[in-house]
């Protein structure tokens, strides 16, 4: 009898062990990654969805504290110190938490990360940075909640929040000029063809001194005697912003030449069109 009880409850237990059944989460989650100049920022949330509920002001009420999302603390970490609101804000993981509103939202920088959901006592002086931003209302519904980086360039970004049919941006700004000029400033003291290039197409897409951007990238095509077509192109479009139209025509035409030679087609065109807005074609 005993012998028998001992196979009875072997053979449940495998049973129960076998039975066991996967299903999918009712809010899955989500880790996006996003370099924004020399910083890299990564993003984890929990994505619930409407399936038929009202969410802004019922399931997501006006005025409260909500945790951005479901489950666990969402979560954003930035390699390097940032902006927000004005304010700087250092390097490391905040849980993202804000107070939505009909026409505005609160955005909080929380440095407490570990609560599932709201923290059982709310503490103002875990908030590292807040920001306010505007609503603004989308032709049709996002099914699924939504965190987005938008508007990505050198030296801010804007975080993107969608739900039903509204959506919230949040600026970030980032210290990459300060980090770049820094870099500029020391690699310039004994610098090769790459460091004159890198400095002065920065220069340019920045919109800093281009005259310096001018004379970099001479002194970077002087040291290489082959240049490629994209390194010409740059070139081209340095002078023409300096407002040497020749030098930028000349440029453009050998660049074109190289471009046709490597069999890019890309480079080909935009050199036809830059040619022809300066004159050339």
């Amino acid at each position: 009898m005993k012998k028998s009880f001992l196979l009875v409850c072997a053979f449940v237990l495998a049973f129960a062990t076998q039975a066991q059944i996967t299903t999918p989460q009712p809010s899955p989650s989500q880790k996006i990654e996003q370099k924004v100049g020399l910083t890299d920022v990564t993003l984890e949330y929990s994505r619930p969805s409407m399936k038929g509920r009202t969410i802004m002001g019922d399931l997501v009420p006006y005025d409260k504290i909500w945790r951005t999302g479901a489950n666990a603390n969402t979560k954003i970490t930035f390699s390097e110190d940032v902006e927000i609101g004005g304010k700087p804000l250092k390097k490391g993981t905040y849980a993202i938490y804000t107070k939505p509103g009909i026409n505005e939202w609160e955005v909080y920088f929380y440095t407490d990360t570990n609560n599932w959901g709201n923290p059982e006592i709310w503490d103002d002086s875990k908030v590292a940075a807040k920001a306010t931003a505007k609503t603004e209302q989308m032709p049709m519904n996002i099914e699924t909640y939504t965190m987005t980086f938008d508007d990505v360039k050198n030296d801010s970004v804007m975080l993107g929040m969608l739900w039903e049919k509204t959506y919230v941006g949040v600026p970030i700004k980032f210290n990459t000029d300060k980090s770049v000029s820094a870099s500029i400033d020391k690699v310039m003291k004994g610098p090769n063809a790459n460091d004159y290039y890198a400095a002065a197409v920065y220069y340019l897409e920045s919109g800093k001194d281009i005259k310096q951007a001018k004379t970099w990238i001479d002194k970077s095509i002087e040291m290489n005697p082959e240049p490629a077509f994209w390194q010409m192109r740059q070139k081209s479009l340095i002078y023409a912003k300096s407002g040497d139209k020749k030098g930028a025509i000349e440029a453009a035409k050998k660049s074109m030449e190289l471009a046709k030679k490597a069999g890019n087609e890309d480079y080909v065109a935009l050199n036809q069109k830059s040619l022809k807005e300066w004159g050339a074609m």
